[in-house]
């Protein structure tokens, strides 16, 4: 696998486990504060598939404005080096150079590469806009792609502690809900975990405390607020 290919797998795949992280913690602590208020498991049921579904539309709403605003940047900044190669190209070959020439080659062997890196408008415009700009104009990512990628990833997330009501757990629903989700909570603590290189054990527990806290804070005011409505 190519590395620029391994680099953009790596950021995808954690983009999808801190997606999953997001909506797993969202709608585990929704789902126990409407637990705590109205201990209905039809109403927890609506409640936790609306959250699902709002939480995952303004993930993927705001992910597509974020990386469309972004390409939008990188687009017009292109655009520039590409004018700029184009009325200045004298110019623009001896700062490649002496990017080159910082970065340890000598003088006369950095204007060769530099000449030679851009023979064409095609490379010299990758060339460039990777040196100058650090962007490469292959790969500016796709708005639609990111906020699919977001909208999924929230919704699995999310959609983990409403199985036993999907499926009817009866009166003991609400602790299987829990149970499952305490132990989603672990596992994507340490996938998590594991993509930072930190400990696994240590990674999974901070995710569990963080989210089940969260979800017992938010299950205590739902009784308290059951109590007094």
């Amino acid at each position: 696998m190519p590395a620029a290919a391994g680099l953009t797998f790596g950021g995808n795949l954690r983009a999808a486990i801190f997606g999953i992280s997001d909506g797993l913690v969202a709608n585990t602590s929704l789902i126990m504060g409407v637990s705590g208020a109205l201990p209905e498991a039809r109403t927890i049921l609506i409640t936790g598939a609306a959250g699902l579904l709002a939480g995952a539309l303004s993930m993927a709403a705001g992910e597509y404005v974020s990386m469309r605003s972004q390409r939008e940047l990188f687009a017009q900044q292109i655009a520039r080096e590409r004018e700029a190669l184009a009325t200045r190209p004298k110019e623009e070959l001896d700062a490649l150079a002496r990017i080159y020439h910082r970065r340890g080659l000598p003088l006369d062997v950095a204007c060769r590469v530099s000449k030679a890196l851009s023979a064409d408008l095609k490379s010299a415009l990758e060339t460039h806009a990777r040196e100058h700009l650090g962007l490469n104009p292959e790969d500016l990512g796709s708005p639609l792609g990111a906020a699919a990628a977001s909208f999924l990833s929230f919704a699995v997330g999310a959609a983990v502690p409403l199985v036993p009501f999907v499926f009817g757990a009866g009166t003991r629903v609400f602790p299987i809900s829990a149970s499952i989700a305490a132990g989603a909570l672990f596992l994507v603590g340490v996938a998590s975990s594991r993509l930072t290189g930190q400990a696994l054990v240590r990674g999974g527990l901070r995710l569990l405390v963080i989210g089940g806290g969260a979800g017992l804070v938010a299950y205590l005011i739902g009784k308290v607020l059951g109590v007094t409505v």
